[in-house]
């Protein structure tokens, strides 16, 4: 079986959150305990009016990738959560393909 990974789109992340409960909801994990965690960059004055401000979802240590939902035939909890599909769950090397902005970040787990 292909190892499998998590292409994160950060151009598209609008920084609803929803990756972040829906990981803690599908991994039961309590206050100040993260599976996916939403770090915001910025916001911070470019030239003129331009500002640079991100979302970024970061998995954490406690990520799996959602092994049991993933053995079930489902994909991970934040990616069927994120509503601005920011996010894709797939075997690493055609996620790796796929990673061709400079603003994308492809995340596995051993």
């Amino acid at each position: 079986m292909a190892q499998h990974g998590l292409l994160i789109d950060y151009e598209f992340c609008t920084g609803c959150h929803a990756c972040e409960m829906a990981c803690k909801v599908e991994k039961g994990l309590g206050e100040g305990e993260w599976g996916i965690k939403l770090a915001q960059i910025g916001p911070w004055k470019l030239d003129g009016d331009a500002w640079e401000w991100d979302y970024v979802p970061l998995p954490t240590q406690r990520c799996d990738l959602c092994a049991e939902r993933v053995a079930a035939g489902k994909v991970p909890a934040c990616v069927h959560h994120c509503q601005s599909l920011a996010m894709e769950f797939g075997p690493v090397d055609e996620l790796a393909k796929k990673a061709v902005k400079p603003r994308m970040a492809l995340f596995t787990v051993w």
